[in-house]
């Protein structure tokens, strides 16, 4: 009876309290369901027992303390009742047990003490889970929604993508008191991994990861040649390679010059090309997911062959100075450039060349001796090189014939004659002596012993059997003398003799000229020269 006096009268002092005022802090304080709570008072141990103790929640008593503890029925066995400082410890709490709680602490001789707080209860967050409307999208053409559940009380969401925090944008809407995220026109940046973290004031909850697979592509595309060249022999082996952004895998066709190979795969092996392979290649990838596909610019392929087998073609093998000549440079192969030299040295062509047909044939209007030389020719392409050379001989003449030898000799001594005359191949000569052929064809005209007989006019005649050309003749006077003997009638003879090789040749030489002027056929010339000088050879001769 005692105790239901003192437990009403201790409420009568707890409706006078105000929240949080008195031994208690500020609440409210928070818990979870099952865990334990400490409402702790303010107060410092004194090693004296209070007089009374008494802790409330609303109408209803917790413990009261005094000479004997009472403790309500609810609440046995899950309290602890500090009594140094009044403090109390709840055990295994419940949705039931969140309130109002109180303390009354009277101690020995001193003014009593109160406090009030407030205890909300919460069940802790679990079974977080996110659910989605489709997890294989296309990039830019769908639209994605997630859901996210869980148990618990008091929930609030958060939104993340992989580390990030998802807030709401343009794209981004965020309903449901968060609960679902909704993401308009998706791209491969919204592949995830999502996840929805649930909390409340007591506890926080994760679900697993959610990944999104976003379709994109091709992008990107670009066609790789190996080696890195436009130009390649015959019989190399080429690698082209189409690289690409696309989610899936893209898929692979290739083309020459617009028409489809067989081929497939990012990769295009060409193995010992040929020329007909030439052209421009393009990849182009599809991607079966998105039903989009990109081409690549082409990359140009040039097959050449080989260059082989350089070689001169003259139009003559024996060119004669004056007529017109021409060498063709040839060579088997893809020919791009052809490069003269003459003599080691890069060819000038002077006005009597012409070159023509891209390089390829040199021709001489007029040659001359001075082109003789040797002629190489360069023949290349981006992949290979040839050479051939050509040594130019010029055939000209014969001119310019002297006969060098004696003008005079004894009689019995041996007569030496040689016959010069400027020729390519060299002359070949025909002798007369006085008007009758000599039986002598050499440059040399030799007699060991001469006689009085051999007085007279040795005249020699130089042909290039090349150029088919006669020379004019050269005339050498020759007095064969007998010192011992005296001038006698032979001696006298070989004067007249010599007189009338010396008018002669005066004779033939002015005629010469008179036709070289005229510009007359050397062969006509030298033959009516020829006539006219053995005419007065034999006038002389039948004076004699």
């Amino acid at each position: 009876m005692e105790m239901a006096l003192m437990y009403f009268i201790i409420l009568g002092i707890f409706s006078g309290l105000t929240e949080g005022s008195g031994v208690l802090p500020d609440g409210p304080l928070n818990a979870a369901v099952g865990e334990t709570v400490m409402f702790t008072t303010t107060l410092t141990p004194t090693g004296t027992p209070f007089l009374t103790l008494a802790w409330t929640s609303g109408a209803k008593n917790i413990i009261t303390s005094n000479t004997v503890n009472i403790t309500g029925p609810e609440y046995e066995g899950r309290i602890t009742l500090f009594p140094s400082t009044g403090s109390l410890e709840l055990r295994s709490l419940t949705l039931n047990d969140a309130g109002e709680y109180s303390v009354v602490i009277v101690p020995a001789g001193e003014a009593a003490e109160m406090g009030r707080t407030t205890l909300v209860i919460y069940e802790k967050v679990s079974s977080v889970s996110v659910t989605s409307s489709s997890t294989d999208l296309v990039e830019f053409s769908g639209s994605v929604s997630l859901s996210c559940s869980a148990s618990g009380s008091s929930l609030s969401f958060l939104w993340l993508n992989g580390s990030s925090e998802v807030t709401a944008s343009d794209r981004v809407q965020l309903t449901d008191g968060g609960s679902s995220l909704t993401i308009i026109t998706v791209t491969r940046s919204d592949q995830g991994p999502f996840r929805c973290s649930v909390s409340n004031p007591v506890s926080t909850g994760t679900s697993d990861p959610v990944n999104l697979s976003i379709s994109y592509g091709p992008e990107n595309i670009n066609l790789i040649l190996s080696p890195s060249q436009e130009y390649f022999a015959v019989g190399s082996d080429i690698s082209l390679t189409c690289s690409v952004g696309s989610r899936p895998s893209a898929q692979f066709k290739w083309f020459l010059n617009g028409d489809q190979l067989p081929d497939t795969g990012s990769e295009l092996r060409l193995m010992n090309v040929q020329m007909s392979q030439s052209g421009n290649y393009n990849c182009q990838a599809f991607n079966g997911k998105t039903l989009r596909s990109q081409t690549s610019q082409p990359s140009a392929i040039t097959v050449l062959e080989k260059i082989s087998g350089a070689s001169f073609t003259p139009s003559t093998n024996l060119p004669v100075e004056g007529t017109s000549v021409s060498l063709a440079c040839e060579a088997s192969g893809s020919v791009f450039t052809r490069n003269w030299m003459k003599d080691g040295s890069e060819l000038n062509p002077t006005d009597n060349m012409i070159l023509s047909d891209n390089n390829r044939v040199l021709t001489f209007n007029t040659v001359n001796r001075k082109d003789n030389g040797e002629y190489f020719c360069q023949i290349s392409n981006p992949v290979s090189s040839d050479g051939a050379k050509y040594i130019m001989t010029v055939n000209y003449g014969p001119e310019n014939v002297q006969i060098k030898g004696p003008n005079k000799i004894n009689i019995k001594g041996t007569l030496k004659l040689t016959c010069s005359a400027e020729s390519t191949p060299s002359a070949r000569f025909t002798w007369f002596f006085n008007g009758r052929e000599i039986p002598n064809n050499s440059a040399e005209y030799i007699k060991e012993e001469v006689e009085l007989s051999d007085s007279g006019n040795y005249i020699c005649q130089a042909w290039n059997n090349i150029t088919e050309r006669t020379s004019s003749s050269a005339v050498h006077g020759l007095t064969v003398t007998d010192q011992l003997s005296g001038c006698a009638a032979g001696c006298i003879a070989g004067i007249v003799i010599a007189c009338c090789v010396l008018i002669a040749a005066a004779v033939g030489g002015g005629y010469y000229i008179y036709k070289k002027k005229f510009n007359k056929n050397p062969q006509e010339q030298n033959t009516e020269q020829d006539e006219n000088m053995y005419e007065n050879i034999s006038i002389y001769d039948k004076k004699i």
